[in-house]
């Protein structure tokens, strides 16, 4: 009887190893993308703005020419000039003071969409050693502006971040109407309260996400925006319920 059944498994494996293997359809497409390394022009611009004690005339913010020593070799000589972008602040007291580092067009604070589903957002940092404390700022898909502690600045030099994106934010509305995706609204550091504030420089480059594309993908996706003749209708709602969820 022992031996029917070896017998009889070995048959089973012989067959399963025959079987050629097919490859399973994959939901994921892990991509890298890049907002901005700040070499080349975008279709935003950057800005800053402060707490009410900024000293006169500050913030200040300007591109520099420069890149981490940890990027030198993926930067190629054919590529534009690698550049970075810089802030300077002063503040007339110590206090919970605070700054942030923002997309903008003309005037006005700009968000920049996430494609897909994030799980981590990266960039580089330079810091300057000051026990300051560095955040980056999302909206969820219901509008709600949501903080990513990054840690403190109490480093010199330029620091790769990488932070994880909780599973809990809400990166994609279930209905069609409003704000359909998560979106990057910008840097904010904050001063410790017992910190020099008179003298504070931060640079940062190679902005960019993980993410997977095809989380948010379905079979007909392309028909949720369809055109039925009241585009301009459709355009006035979804503008007003964005400004209610702000």
């Amino acid at each position: 009887m022992k031996k029917g059944v070896v017998i009889l498994g070995c048959l089973i494996l012989g067959f399963a190893f025959c079987v050629p293997a097919v490859a399973q359809p994959s939901a994921k497409a892990v991509e890298t993308i890049l907002i901005d390394n700040f070499d080349t022009d975008q279709e935003w611009e950057w800005g800053v703005q402060s707490s009410r004690f900024c000293t006169e005339g500050y913030p200040i913010l300007k591109k520099f020419e420069g890149i981490p020593n940890s990027l030198i070799p993926y930067h190629k000589e054919s590529d534009p000039t690698a550049m970075v972008l810089g802030t300077k602040v002063k503040f007339d007291r110590k206090a919970d003071n605070w700054f942030e580092v923002f997309p903008k067009k003309g005037d006005a604070n700009y968000e920049i969409p996430f494609v897909g589903t994030v799980t981590q957002i990266d960039f580089w940092v330079w810091g300057a050693n000051y026990n300051y404390n560095l955040e980056v700022l999302v909206r969820d898909a219901d509008g709600r502006v949501i903080t990513l502690k990054c840690g403190k600045l109490t480093f010199h030099g330029w620091r790769n971040v990488v932070i994880n994106v909780p599973g809990y934010i809400k990166q994609h509305s279930r209905i069609r109407s409003g704000r359909t995706d998560m979106t990057f609204v910008g840097f904010r550091i904050r001063t410790d309260s017992n910190e020099a504030v008179d003298d504070y420089v931060i640079y940062f480059d190679q902005l960019k996400y993980t993410t997977n594309t095809l989380s948010n993908v379905y079979d007909g996706y392309a028909l949720k925006d369809a055109d039925f003749g009241d585009s301009e209708n459709k355009s006035e709602s979804s503008s007003s319920s964005t400004s209610d969820a702000k």
